[in-house]
């Protein structure tokens, strides 16, 4: 494919905040779109995480779009169009409880839930076993548990996004890393890259954990930073050993069992980090301190899962906001300049997400609230606050 120069609107970020970003503003009716990806699609945050998404938030604008995007997952391919199996999973969260004053929060948490139309419910201990009958929850305190919350595979998924964005005349650009921008004014006019300079009036910065880093290069500061997390999957079993997404906030863990019977697991890098070590978030790798914490906490909570082996432990990047909240919307320093950032929740927003930027970038307005997404919030002193997330 011959390089163009210009183009309507460019996309930095092929991970599943910027394919949907690029799939949605040709949709809605930018003419030319182009998204840029330094490497391949999903081929970093996106290929690496978890792939789950809930509707059980404690705060308004996390559960409307957490709700949204369980109904988009349940009708991609018609959405899109598109004959994808995408490893749709749902089989709830159940988030656990271990002290009274985490159990008030999930109360309170399940009636904001319920008031938005989402049916989710508090459990006692009896009621918990019988969704997931292998766990060992004596010292739980209670459960919340929303029976639609779930998990799909995360390069299908995102695949299913490019190969759509693609039919509707997407450029998709691969191994073309952004290396700076094209200013005038006050407003973006271009990016440069690797591979050649884009002219164009509108970007938007979907690069998830690098996104800082991508600003920069504009002269912004975005306040978004990568945070390694890692992952451990284990050798197939018989399902129903975990067949529900196991999740505590504190002590901070997940852990679930894939339709093949892999059980995956992990949690925050604070729970096994030296906090004295030097250490490169952005060094992706893996640590014996993961491996020695999960899995005792796998051990501990499914005892069926003792004698399993590992079979894989990788590590992906969390994009990381000061309050760890979604950092979306328009530069107020360089026009044309968009930033959409999950705050660690790219795979389980992104289609939403990506929606309603290309909503806001087309109409000027949006179906769903993003406004207070914005980062400007920070220089103002407030902090949206979330209660469900570790």
């Amino acid at each position: 494919m011959s390089w163009k120069r210009t183009a309507d609107a460019v996309v930095i970020g092929g991970g599943m905040m910027g394919m949907a970003t690029a799939y949605y503003l040709k949709r809605i009716g930018v003419n030319d779109v182009v998204l840029v990806e330094e490497n391949t699609p999903a081929s970093g945050s996106t290929g690496r995480c978890a792939a789950s998404f809930r509707a059980q938030w404690g705060g308004a604008l996390n559960i409307t779009l957490g709700k949204a995007c369980i109904d988009r997952f349940e009708h991609l391919a018609e959405h899109l169009d598109i004959n994808l199996d995408i490893q749709l999973y749902q089989n709830g969260y159940l988030l656990v409880a271990y002290t009274e004053s985490q159990f008030e929060q999930f109360k309170k948490n399940v009636e904001l839930q319920n008031s938005m139309g989402v049916p989710s419910k508090l459990l006692n201990h009896a009621e918990a076993l019988e969704i997931c009958p292998g766990i060992e929850i004596g010292d739980a305190v209670g459960f919340s548990y929303y029976k639609r919350d779930g998990h799909a595979d995360p390069m299908i998924t995102n695949f299913a996004y490019y190969e759509a964005a693609r039919r509707i005349g997407v450029r998709v650009e691969k191994f073309t890393k952004a290396t700076g921008f094209k200013v005038g004014f006050g407003h973006v006019k271009g990016v440069v890259t690797n591979k050649g300079e884009v002219d164009t009036d509108i970007v938007v910065n979907a690069a998830g954990p690098w996104a800082g880093r991508v600003g920069a290069l504009a002269g912004l500061n975005i306040p978004v930073k990568g945070e390694r997390h890692e992952l451990m999957a284990t050798e197939p079993v018989d399902f129903g050993v975990c067949p529900t997404m196991l999740m505590s906030f504190e002590p901070d863990y997940y852990i679930f069992q894939r339709p093949h019977g892999s059980i995956l697991a992990g949690c925050g890098p604070s729970r096994y980090r030296a906090e004295a070590a030097p250490f490169d978030d952005y060094a992706l790798g893996a640590s014996w301190n993961f491996m020695e914490h999960m899995a005792g906490h796998v051990n501990k909570l499914i005892p069926r899962a003792r004698e399993l082996r590992v079979v894989r432990q990788w590590s992906g990047m969390y994009d990381i906001t000061p309050d760890l909240q979604p950092v979306i919307g328009e530069s107020d320093e360089l026009k044309g300049f968009w930033v959409n950032v999950s705050g660690a929740r790219g795979f389980m927003f992104g289609p939403v997400a990506g929606e309603m930027v290309a909503e806001k970038i087309v109409n000027g307005h949006t179906s769903l609230p993003i406004d207070e997404f914005h980062w400007r919030r920070y220089a103002e002193g407030r902090f949206l606050v979330e209660p469900s997330v570790a």
